[in-house]
């Protein structure tokens, strides 16, 4: 599959996690395990039938590799779920995910950011950047997308097609460019989709 240098021109390397240790490091990341279901928003109100749940069945650290695995138990469907909140934030840069997708219906995995500030000023003012995710059906098909509050909720979203292959075959790197004029999207370091602040009155994406 396809590698990521740790060093671009004028960019130095701030933050990685190789997933080299036996347990996922809680320095870095925390298990988000929150029950949407509980307070009627099932999956943070995206209807998910999985629930997330801190269990080597559903994500462990193998070989230097972080891996998340969907299942069905006792008529239940699990899976795991991570992330940074209080641990780490970035404001522009570039950040690189190399990563190898599953397919399937109803499987949709996703590599994205959000405001740090979300809990004073809830989604989807505080800004979402999803830099990559893919809907299990269409396999050789990635998306990156941004969510923002202008005079209203706004999406804007572009899409990157593999020929004659898909992305559960190998792995394959997902990156996104960010400035306070722009964010770019990058398969394999080729540029799918670019997004300017011009004419936005309620950008969020120069906070961290």
């Amino acid at each position: 599959g396809f590698y990521t240098p740790e060093t671009y021109p004028s960019m130095n390397l701030v933050w990685s996690d190789e997933f080299n240790d036996s347990e996922l490091n809680t320095d870095l990341w925390n298990y988000d395990l929150a029950d949407g279901c509980a307070v009627g928003l099932c999956g943070w109100g995206n209807n998910e039938l999985e629930y997330y749940r801190q269990d080597t069945t559903n994500i462990k650290l193998k070989n230097g590799k972080l891996v998340i695995t969907a299942t069905l138990d006792g008529g239940t469907y699990y899976s795991g779920r991570i992330n940074t909140k209080n641990n780490f934030t970035i404001t522009f840069g570039r950040i690189d995910i190399r990563a190898r997708l599953p397919k399937g219906q109803g499987i949709w995995p996703a590599l994205w950011l959000l405001g740090s500030n979300i809990d004073q000023n809830p989604w989807p003012a505080c800004g979402e950047i999803d830099l990559m995710e893919m809907r299990g059906q269409e396999p050789d098909r990635v998306q990156g997308t941004v969510h923002y509050s202008n005079g209203g909720y706004v999406t804007n979203t572009g899409f990157y097609v593999l020929d004659q292959s898909d992305f559960t075959e190998q792995y394959h790197v997902f990156s996104l460019v960010w400035d306070q004029n722009k964010i770019s999207w990058y398969v394999d370091n080729e540029n799918y989709k670019n997004f300017s602040n011009s004419g936005i009155a309620g950008w969020p994406f120069n906070n961290p």
